[in-house]
């Protein structure tokens, strides 16, 4: 092997890089690690709410080193996080939503509420397309329009109107499909700045590590948030409507008696709760309040800086708002507060008792904070504080659906601002309001989700017209996002959850555990095995694995992808599998040295002439993993991502890796036996006439495909709720119970009407499915369904279990109740059947053609296509007729699809080594009969096969075994087909192949090439 010097280079930078990149994931690791146990420390074993404690416990230890350095003096956590290995909500807990923004709302909107009869007939026939078809809302829309005679988007009573020709300068004139772009470009920017929101939402609510992706132009917006428990809530943010509102500002001299009061009035509370002063002295009366003076509110606000810092030392329960008080504010609020302390500070100030001390004139005042930003300076998120003018119907003046359009601009002075227009309703309130904050010197505030985004003063008197400039020190970025934030404001749009995952953090770490188990197994067993087969070369090989592994987890870091359950399958399944390379490697070194040559050459001669099988075998596998990541979603994205990776890392260390330390220990003369002792003489010798049992195995495998079918008629398949809409509920108990049992409680009329329980793992936990409510809204329905489930599973439950405990998906330490959930939608549950469909035709279609390319004989392409045919039809067969004998969830979900398409390239690639090995015989043998070649190609390769099969079979046990409940239907599918693509590729795909050529009285003649 030549260049060794520049392998050896690149597989040390490679391996550096992995090592320093998995270093920010044992940082984070630790400093989790270090929150953990101050919770522990400061949080009451016997608290009522230990769970929610616990979690703001370290959320606030986390907080405090966030800007801290925590490795080499140039590392903070914060930074760490950013780089270190993601976890999946599957290993780490948390909720997983796809969100669905309503087109439809989003048309009506942009033709302001038409009730145009063409217009409304094109929208209904659009629903009903949608339910079934796999194209976007807008295309079927105006499909359906365009069918009407006659019908012109550009009418007056639809999108003709003064706001849509102010802005894209759509008249009367204009072609359907003129106004059709029009539609879809304004489309692409409302669904952007719903995704802006959505992501302004998540980064406000302070989860950490949120994935936000929108799906094409289809309105979808893909959203995981690992570790977050606070389901309620994350679901309430992402569904309600985004609320843009003008509201005029109060100015600090008004507001900042009350600030003082509420500060005394919750100091005196405080005090009291913690019995450090006389219960007579408890009462907040007005006394309190003239006994301070507002004066060190307002040099406090003023920015006297010395009185800050005296405040801010003090004890917090002496001053429970003041002494939060970071700093002046420097743009026209009240002051500047932790971004940590903004639900509590709110909480103060929005207390009832506390807000009877307001003024008559501010009794209706609203407080909100701007969006935190860094402050560098001190080295965590502030936030301004504003006091809004209310009123008794708590709407603002102005709203933002009167907004037509909203860009970043430059004034004459070349300054950031952000020009905004409005329609003639807002351009006369605008007026109003800009022509009060002028005469009063106030400012009026931008508000999106009760959050500030800007507080401009109005300093030139009256805006008329519509169009107004907001300046402020902006950047550039920062204009762009409050445009972004002003066009969202008039979305008219729904947000719908059509499909939500939620697991718990405790199943989450179960996950964990039982995945590492079964990779740790998985691992010691392969590299036994190898070292026991082969020797010292199989040491080699160890080694080589060992650096892949290094390799593959080093890749998942610096690509920022997610390690999920599935993932965690593939990257061990890939240590099956990518013991092949090395497997065909060492198998034709042996053939070489069985011919009598030197051992140089036998290596050199068995690295190369097996380099076509390695490459033909594991590019067939690598397409169908890129075909599974382009149609799968979620986890099953994570497992291609896994396995695509696994594949091109296992080739360079098998082929390369292993390279260097076999020619470096066999270069000063010793010897490599490529064998150990008890292995050296199996599988010498093999010649069987396979084809001769040809018919043998067709007869066998008709009847067993026969089977499969005559099972899928009658039995059916067990359809996930991926499929077929509905809900999952994971529910442990602190006893064991009988499914069948609490199927018939759940069925009654009085709970769910209809519902399957299953026991899915131990005897104390079930799988419960139902489709009740599935067309209805999802937050409604979700608490009726938990409310049910709970009311008649009470008497399976423990005693002292209540509602709100038992639907807690998010406690951390739960060991009874609902550990997770799972929902899909109707609409979407069609769209997954249809792409996984899509998926396992596409990959048979993209293999084909590969090895029609390659083999040059479609014969070779039909044998394989028929081979992975037999292998789905037996492992949907078996599905089919046992899911109601084992003992496990063997559901067809996501998942399965999985596994069949993995099924798919293991077949492939046992048939394609097979193939590779009658095309070298081929040219080799001339003058040999086809038959004679043919079984002679097959005996050469059964070593190799069977070592292959084994080891990924070991690893395929050890998940199914200690993998956890989650994947063990999964598991099984593939060990079913591991063992099926074995004898297929063997007894079927290859007699295939020699049939139809002796049919077409074909013969395949030797390469010329090869030849000469």
């Amino acid at each position: 092997m030549q260049n060794k010097g520049l392998i050896r280079f690149f597989a040390i930078i490679f391996a550096v890089v992995s090592i320093y990149q998995l270093t920010y994931t044992f940082i984070t690791n630790k400093v989790e690690d270090d929150a953990e146990a101050y919770a522990a420390t400061v949080v009451p074993a016997d608290a009522e709410n230990k769970s929610q404690l616990k979690s703001e416990a370290v959320k606030s230890y986390l907080d405090s080193v966030a800007k801290k350095d925590v490795w080499g003096g140039y590392t903070d956590y914060e930074s760490a996080k950013k780089q270190e290995l993601k976890k999946g909500l599957d290993l780490k807990g948390g909720i997983n939503v796809i969100l669905q923004i309503s087109v439809k709302d989003i048309l009506i909107g942009m033709a302001d509420e038409s009730n145009d009869p063409a217009f409304r007939k094109a929208l209904a026939a659009a629903d009903e397309r949608i339910k079934d078809g796999q194209d976007d809302y807008i295309n079927y829309f105006l499909e359906e329009f365009n069918k009407i005679e006659g019908a012109q988007l550009a009418s007056p009573d639809i999108f003709g109107t003064p706001e849509m020709e102010d802005a894209f300068e759509i008249d009367f004139q204009s072609s359907n499909a003129d106004v059709a772009a029009v539609l879809k470009e304004e489309l692409k920017d409302y669904l952007t700045s719903a995704l802006d929101v959505i992501r302004k939402r998540i980064d406000q609510f302070g989860t950490t590590q949120p994935n936000i992706q929108q799906l094409g132009t289809s309105g979808r917006v893909l959203i995981e948030l690992p570790g977050e428990t606070d389901v309620k809530r994350i679901k309430d943010i992402l569904t309600k409507a985004a609320q843009l509102e003008f509201w005029h500002v109060y100015k600090q001299g008004e507001i900042s008696d009350y600030i003082v009061a509420s500060n005394n009035y919750w100091k005196e509370k405080l005090a009291a709760t913690s019995n450090v002063v006389e219960a007579d002295a408890v009462a907040a009366d007005s006394t309190v309040v003239e006994e301070e003076d507002p004066a060190d509110l307002s040099a406090l606000l003023d920015g006297d800086d010395e009185t800050s810092e005296e405040v801010a030392e003090t004890n917090l329960d002496e001053n429970p708002i003041l002494g939060r008080l970071v700093r002046p504010s420097f743009i026209g609020g009240l002051g500047v507060f932790r971004a940590s302390d903004i639900d509590l500070i709110l909480d103060y100030l929005n207390d009832p008792q506390s807000r009877a001390r307001l003024s008559p004139e501010t009794r209706n005042a609203k407080f909100a904070f701007t969006l935190p930003t860094l402050d560098e300076n001190l080295g965590f998120e502030v936030s301004d504080l504003f006091a809004l003018v209310g009123n008794a119907e708590d709407e603002a003046p102005l709203a933002g659906g009167v907004i037509t359009d909203a860009k970043q601009d430059y004034d004459l002075g070349a300054k950031v601002i952000v020009s905004m227009t409005m329609n003639g309703e807002g351009s006369k309130v605008w007026e109003e309001m800009t022509g009060y904050a002028f005469n009063n010197r106030s400012q009026v505030a931008v508000v999106l989700d009760n959050t500030v985004y800007s507080a401009p003063s109005v300093t030139t008197g009256p805006i008329s017209g519509g169009s107004t400039q907001i300046s402020g020190s902006f950047t550039v970025q920062e204009a762009k996002d409050l445009a972004t934030v002003l066009r969202a404001g008039k979305l008219p749009a729904k947000a719908e959850i059509i499909q939500s995952d939620v697991i718990g953090p405790s199943l989450g770490q179960e996950a964990i555990d039982s995945g590492l188990m079964s990779f740790a197994l998985a691992l010691v067993l392969v590299l036994i095995w190898m070292f026991f087969y082969y020797g010292r070369a199989g040491l080699y090989a160890d080694i080589a694995l060992v650096v892949n592994i290094l390799f593959i987890f080093g890749a998942l870091a610096s690509l920022k992808a997610v390690l999920t359950l599935p993932g965690i399958a593939g990257i061990v399944l890939t240590i099956g599998i990518s013991v092949d390379a090395n497997v065909l490697i060492f198998e034709r070194i042996r053939e070489e040295l069985a011919k009598g040559k030197s051992q140089a050459d036998s290596i050199k001669d068995g690295f190369n002439n097996a380099l076509s099988s390695i490459l033909d075998a594991n590019i067939t596998t690598l397409l169908t993993a890129i075909i599974l990541y382009i149609f799968g979603t979620g986890p099953i994205q994570g497992f291609a991502t896994t396995l695509m990776i696994g594949i091109l890392t296992s080739l360079f260390t098998a082929v390369f890796i292993t390279r260097l330390f076999v020619d470096g220990y066999v270069k000063n003369g010793k010897t490599l036996t490529f064998a150990s002792g008890v292995t050296k003489n199996w599988f010498r010798n093999v010649n069987i006439d396979f084809l001769k049992k040809r018919k043998v195995a067709y007869l066998v495998s008709l009847v067993v495909v026969i089977g499969s079918i005559a099972s899928l008629a009658i039995n059916k398949l067990n359809l996930g709720i991926d499929f077929s809409g509905g809900r999952t509920y994971v529910v442990r108990f602190d006893q064991e119970v009988n499914a069948t049992e609490i199927t018939k409680i759940l069925s009654s009329e009085d709970f769910l009407g209809s519902a399957e329980a299953k026991t899915y793992g131990d005897a104390n936990q079930l799988k419960i499915s139902t489709k009740y409510g599935i067309d209805q809204d999802d937050s409604v329905i979700s608490d009726e369904i938990e409310n049910k489930l709970y009311v008649a599973l009470k008497d399976f439950l423990p005693a002292d279990m209540t509602q709100a405990q038992f639907a807690d998906v998010g406690s951390e330490v739960k060991t009874s109740g609902i550990m997770s959930n799972f929902q899909v939608g109707p609409t979407i549950a069609d769209d997954i059947l249809k792409g996984s469909i899509y998926a396992i035709l596409g990959s048979l279609a993209v293999v084909f053609l590969y090895i029609l390319i390659r083999f040059k004989r479609w014969q070779f392409s039909l044998g394989a296509v028929v081979a992975v045919f037999h292998d789905v039809a037996i492992v949907l067969g078996v599905f089919s007729a046992l899911y109601k004998v084992l003992p496990f969830n063997m559901e067809i979900d996501q998942a399965f699809i999985a596994a069949i398409l993995t099924v798919i390239g293991y077949s492939l690639n046992d048939t394609v080594v097979v193939f590779d090995r009658i095309r070298e015989f081929i040219n080799e043998r001339t003058g040999m009969a086809f038959g004679e070649t043919v079984n002679r190609a097959i005996s050469s390769t059964i070593s190799r096969t069977l070592n292959t099969s084994l080891t990924t079979l070991i690893v395929l046990l050890a998940i199914f075994t200690f993998g956890g409940e989650s994947i063990r239907g999964f598991m099984f599918a593939l060990i079913v087909g591991v063992v099926v693509g074995t004898y297929s590729s063997v007894f079927i795909a290859t007699p295939v192949m020699y049939d139809t050529i002796k049919k077409s009285n074909g013969k395949i003649e030797a390469d010329k090439k090869d030849e000469e």
